[in-house]
């Protein structure tokens, strides 16, 4: 009995690899040259690579948008983990020690947050959330640090009346950097045993966020002042390194305070319940858009598959030849899946090449865009007043216009299992519409199709 590794074996190996080669080598042929009545293969391959290409600047996009509106949320006006202790805020302090020591842990820092009436000197005025917070928040959250941008001046709230607006929130109450103005600051209910503390505060800074909610809407205060001032319960807020560590961090925290605190009635939550339903929408939002997009590939695997079929019958004399030298149902078979893998390999290949150089370069990609359409939009105005004697007047044309979008330019981010979803959607839809395509070559009868030959 000869051994593997054998020069029999090797013989073998390489008649088994001669007899295959030809199933390559015709449907390569059969893709390359197109027969009678049957579409060519190039609309296939350009319609998967244009629902790929499609898909992959869309989500994109998407993602750029969306997980900017997450980390905005979550680094500045959200924590990653909350503690709360409702009976004894004293011991929120103590702890913090006790977190910071923990593995994974970015930052642990105490705030207080309320609800204020911010009234500016020429009588405009405007609700906002104030939250209160230590002065060197900045150097111990380094994801907040980069999310804030300041338009002016810094953060800097050791002075006891300081005040950081919202750029939004600034310009709606017609305040700059250095102008006081007034805040109210209501706990409580009113009717019972409420207070209301009315207090002139600077402002010594006005940042940005990205996220037109917390612009128009947020303000800090030091922390000792948000006390004075009644503002709220005091609570921790933590910041993980890997905020999808929530789970594991979440256990670690519960075990070392019940340990080092065992008669405290600690309440702690995670960003992904006190944030769900904004999060769960925009997930809906992605995942619609997906299939919607996604159903680009159905149509070109409904094309395809038309197409092999086609092809099955218009080349049924060759099946016969095949089949009567010797070729299996599933060699001949395996023709035509070529056909479909050939087609799926480049058209999702060319599709994801274009879409991942649009993505990476789609701020420049959109000025080309708006440059040609503002070019048309020109040459219409040109022509209309010569014409016509009439000047339309048409405005410059902006995809993302600054005073419709808050944004100052495309956001663009690339998830990597996205992108190998795309590309299995794209390849997958042409292999598995030549494979079903092909199911009725096993009815062919060499026989009967040589006998009218």
């Amino acid at each position: 009995m000869r051994e593997p590794g054998s020069p029999h074996w090797k013989q073998r190996g390489h008649r088994w690899i001669t007899k295959k080669m030809w199933i390559g080598f015709v449907a390569s042929r059969y893709v390359a040259r197109k027969r009678g009545n049957s579409p060519s293969p190039v609309f296939a391959v350009l319609g998967i690579a244009t629902g790929v290409l499609a898909l992959t600047v869309i989500l994109a996009v998407m993602n750029g948008f969306q997980l900017g509106f997450i980390e905005s949320i979550l680094e500045i006006a959200s924590y990653h983990i909350r503690v709360e202790e409702p009976d004894r805020p004293s011991s929120l302090l103590a702890a913090i020690p006790h977190l910071r020591a923990l593995p994974g842990i970015g930052a642990v820092t105490p705030l207080r947050e309320f609800h204020g009436l911010v009234r500016g000197d020429r009588g405009s005025q405007q609700v906002a959330v104030l939250r209160g917070v230590p002065p060197d928040v900045l150097e111990q959250d380094q994801g907040m640090a980069e999310k804030l941008v300041f338009a002016a001046g810094s953060f800097a709230l050791y002075g006891d009346r300081s005040i950081l607006l919202g750029a939004e929130l600034a310009r709606r109450l017609s305040v700059g950097l250095g102008d006081e103005l007034t805040l109210v600051s209501v706990s409580g209910f009113l009717a019972d045993e409420g207070t209301v503390a009315d207090s002139r505060f600077t402002v010594t800074g006005i940042f940005r966020s990205g996220f037109y909610e917390y612009d128009l809407g947020w303000g800090f205060v030091n922390l000792d002042t948000a006390e004075e001032l009644g503002g709220g319960d005091l609570f921790l807020g933590v910041k993980l390194k890997n905020r999808w560590q929530d789970s594991r961090a979440l256990g670690l925290m519960r075990t070392v305070l019940a340990a080092s605190f065992p008669d405290e009635p600690w309440v702690l939550s995670t960003w992904r319940e006190y944030n769900r339903a904004f999060f769960g929408a925009l997930r809906t939002e992605k995942l619609l858009m997906f299939v919607v997009v996604g159903l680009i590939f159905i149509v070109v695997g409904l094309n395809i598959f038309q197409a092999q079929r086609r092809t099955v019958l218009e080349r049924r004399e060759e099946i016969g030849l095949f089949r009567a030298l010797g070729a299996g149902d599933l060699a001949v078979r395996l023709v035509f899946v070529w056909d479909g893998f050939i087609i799926g390999f480049i058209g999702a290949g060319l599709g994801m090449t274009m879409g991942l150089l649009i993505a990476t370069h789609i701020s420049q990609f959109f000025s080309l865009l708006e440059g040609a359409v503002n070019g048309i939009i020109g040459v219409l105005n040109v022509l209309s007043s010569l014409l016509g004697g009439y000047d339309p007047g048409m405005e410059e044309f902006a995809v993302f216009s600054p005073a419709i979008f808050y944004i100052k330019e495309i956001p663009s981010r690339l998830i990597p299992h996205e992108v190998f979803l795309i590309y299995g959607f794209g390849f997958l839809s042409a292999l598995l519409a030549a494979w079903f395509a092909s199911g009725k070559i096993s009815r062919i009868r060499p026989a009967e199709v040589l006998r009218y030959e």
